[in-house]
């Protein structure tokens, strides 16, 4: 049974879900700091929701976090990761460690319609744009991700080709009940 996926949603639609399940509306709030602040990868471990009410969530939904397949670590200390992505795809991000920062490279879509000269991406074409989770996945399932202080859409694609789901992703990010970036 595909399940949505509670990674990618924002307050307002969970809070949508949990009156049309009739669960208490505390709950949304519980579900997104579950979700975006602790970085739960089950709804199991959401421990302050009923027994019940998770069993309820659970049949429909799941958090939606991927671990990557392969993460290759250079002798700076910059890793890329592999993560499977929907249809069967794959798409990659970066962390690059500096003195104070650690960076994510994150992807937007499964290739490029752009062709580049100078990209790789480009050439393989385009394969498709990624859901609003495909993308913040990455932010949540990368090692060290709590140490994670800076974010750019420079992996694989156009993020303006992507707009949508690349906004959402970003009104996520600097949400207060997530991670409170800045823009």
């Amino acid at each position: 049974m595909n399940q949505e996926h509670l990674l990618g949603m924002t307050l307002s639609e969970i809070q949508n879900i949990i009156l049309e399940l009739g669960l208490p509306r505390f709950t949304a709030k519980q579900i997104t700091d579950w979700v975006y602040v602790k970085r739960v990868k089950s709804i199991n471990e959401m421990t302050n929701i009923s027994v019940r009410n998770r069993d309820i969530l659970k049949k429909r939904f799941d958090v939606g976090r991927v671990e990557p397949v392969d993460v290759k670590t250079s002798v700076d200390g910059t890793q890329k990761m592999l993560f499977p992505v929907k249809n069967g795809k794959f798409i990659e991000s970066v962390n690059i460690p500096e003195e104070e920062r650690l960076t994510i490279c994150v992807s937007s879509q499964v290739g490029c319609k752009m062709d580049c000269s100078f990209c790789m991406t480009g050439k393989m074409g385009f394969l498709g744009s990624l859901s609003v989770n495909e993308i913040l996945n990455q932010v949540y399932s990368v090692p060290n991700a709590e140490a994670l202080t800076n974010l750019v859409f420079m992996g694989m694609g156009e993020p303006l080709n992507n707009f949508d789901n690349v906004m959402k992703a970003i009104e996520v990010l600097t949400a207060d009940y997530a991670l409170a970036w800045s823009p």
